[in-house]
């Protein structure tokens, strides 16, 4: 399985400790950017973000990893804080790139940002509640809240290359470790 996680910690170790080494962990790659460009002045984040996005999108993971380190690097002296938020999961950034994953479904999936738009209109649905009662009515609000969110659910972009991905998943979490070197990112 393919889980696409912000930057938490617990969240991570939670899907680790459930699903071991099945899951195959991708880091929002727009938190990444958020988190790496906050530490950084107004004037140097524009430059940063297109060498972060530049190398995200080199489809060799190995040339990928190294070019997102030398940034990590170059930024280390004077920015230490962008570097640090750089380094932390920076492998993880780069699972779909190992995965083979391009084109439309590289969209869709470099970004955690489709699950939060449902999340929004779950909290905004649930929003009007004064007064919870117990667990089984937040769950009956979430549950509504999701089929409101339903009516604004589009086709996954990049739908047709799902099997690849699929095939892709499999051969990384075989028990071979020579297939493909994912269990160490994941």
């Amino acid at each position: 399985m393919l889980f696409v996680l912000d930057g938490g910690k617990a969240l991570a170790a939670a899907v680790r400790g459930t699903f071991g080494s099945k899951a195959l962990i991708q880091r929002c790659r727009r938190h990444k950017e958020r988190n790496v460009t906050d530490h950084l002045p107004e004037a140097e984040r524009p430059l940063t973000q297109r060498r972060l996005r530049s190398a995200w999108a080199t489809a060799d993971p190995d040339q990928a990893q190294h070019e997102l380190e030398a940034l990590a690097a170059s930024l280390a002296r004077k920015r230490p804080g962008a570097a640090a938020s750089l380094r932390e999961g920076l492998a993880e950034t780069l699972t779909v790139n190992r995965l083979g994953v391009g084109g439309k479904l590289l969209q869709t999936l470099e970004s955690t940002n489709p699950v939060e738009s449902m999340i929004e209109i779950v909290r905004d649905h649930a929003g009007r509640v004064k007064r919870w009662s117990s667990g089984e009515m937040a769950l009956r609000w979430a549950a509504a809240g999701m089929l409101a969110a339903e009516a604004q659910f589009r086709r996954v972009k990049g739908y047709q290359e799902l099997p690849a991905l699929a095939t892709a998943l499999e051969r990384a979490t075989a028990d071979d470790p020579d297939l493909l070197d994912l269990a160490v990112t994941a």
